[in-house]
């Protein structure tokens, strides 16, 4: 890599990093609102800031510009990264162990950030209250949280693609062991490391992600050939056996671009792809949604982040993954300063995301 392309992958690693946190922060505020009336009602027409969540709401207390626990998470794990050197997951754990869960007590509504989440509950209190060891307290929830935490290892593992998908799986199954969101969270990884390297979220990603599983970079399952054609005749196995069962968590993206690119294909406004895809926590109606974003205003990271937030539900999801995926294709300089200077303790994320760069 030349000392110019580095320069760009580190610019782009910092915009996806830095994009996570703002979207987080942008959603703190307007979070999980399943009423659009309610939403539009309490933060007007459009919400364009960072914002302070009610006093009667989800993170109440919070400040405008202040992390959920998803960032918070976000930042645990960067923590480690830097000064690890890369992935060790026993120093993870350990910051689990140490920094976060003394300050939770099971109850939903408490614990850094105002808001604990079911993955998260669930491994405090297999490895607090239960005191089972790391490998036993994972659970079955069909969220995004772990892919909010393991984009900070798929950017750190942009140029391999195969250490990314052995780091991302791991870390995964700490709290998350569902096969299909553990395949739909590591597919995330990887077509965020893509956007790292300089690759586009458009039509051909897909077919770039099924080369790398061809190759037996990415650890899923396929039986066909080039272009998804037929195995040869007589073939009994395909070339690649993975751990997931199918490639299918690879080629939604490109489905999706061609979509966003369609002029007969329209949501209008872009907010609304919260209602086409739906609007809850599960994988399979947050990633389609960013990736639908993220393709379609794939060199304007304030539309894609703000529509996002502005489709109400799980928001906050949706514009965290949305911001990772933009922020790498834009980098930090294509980020508005006014999203960077909003966020809380800005500085330091920015320091911290520029010690995990790609190498």
């Amino acid at each position: 890599m030349t000392p110019i392309d580095r320069e760009v992958v580190i610019d782009r690693a910092a915009g996806a990093l830095m994009g996570a946190f703002i979207g987080d922060a942008l959603a703190l505020g307007p979070h999980w609102y399943y009423d659009l009336d309610e939403l539009r009602a309490r933060y007007g027409s459009w919400i364009s800031d960072y914002t302070a969540p009610m006093p009667d709401h989800y993170h109440a207390g919070m400040k405008a510009g202040e992390s959920s626990q998803a960032g918070i998470l976000l930042r645990l794990t960067l923590e480690s990264l830097a000064d690890c050197g890369g992935y060790d997951e026993a120093d993870f754990c350990r910051r689990l162990d140490e920094e976060l869960f003394p300050q939770l007590d099971g109850r939903p509504m408490q614990g850094p950030g105002g808001y604990t989440s079911q993955s998260i509950r669930e491994a405090w209190r297999k490895r607090v209250q239960q005191r089972l060891p790391w490998g036993q307290v994972g659970g079955n929830a069909d969220t995004t949280e772990a892919a909010e935490r393991t984009l900070a290892i798929a950017v750190r593992y942009a140029l391999d693609p195969a250490a990314l998908a052995d780091a991302v799986t791991r870390n995964t199954v700490l709290t998350q062991t569902d096969g299909t969101v553990v395949a739909m969270t590591v597919a995330f990884g990887a077509v965020l490391g893509m956007l790292v390297e300089g690759h586009r979220l458009d039509a051909a990603i897909s077919a770039k992600l099924m080369a790398r599983v061809k190759s037996g970079a990415l650890p899923f399952h396929t039986v066909t050939v080039g272009n998804l054609q037929a195995p040869r005749p007589g073939a009994t196995e395909a070339p690649t056996a993975g751990r997931f069962p199918s490639p299918d968590a690879l080629l939604t993206q490109s489905s999706i671009a061609r979509a966003a690119r369609d002029p007969d294909v329209r949501i209008e406004p872009a907010w609304k792809v919260s209602l086409v895809y739906g609007m809850p926590c599960a994988v399979y109606h947050q990633f389609p949604a960013a990736y639908y974003l993220a393709a379609r205003f794939a060199d304007d990271f304030e539309s894609a982040v703000l529509h996002a937030v502005n489709g109400g539900g799980q928001n906050l999801a949706r514009a965290m993954l949305t911001g990772a995926l933009v922020g790498a294709q834009v980098g930090l300089k294509g980020i508005p300063r006014r999203f960077v200077d909003g966020l809380a303790d800005h500085a330091a994320l920015l320091a911290l995301a520029g010690r995990v760069a790609p190498r």
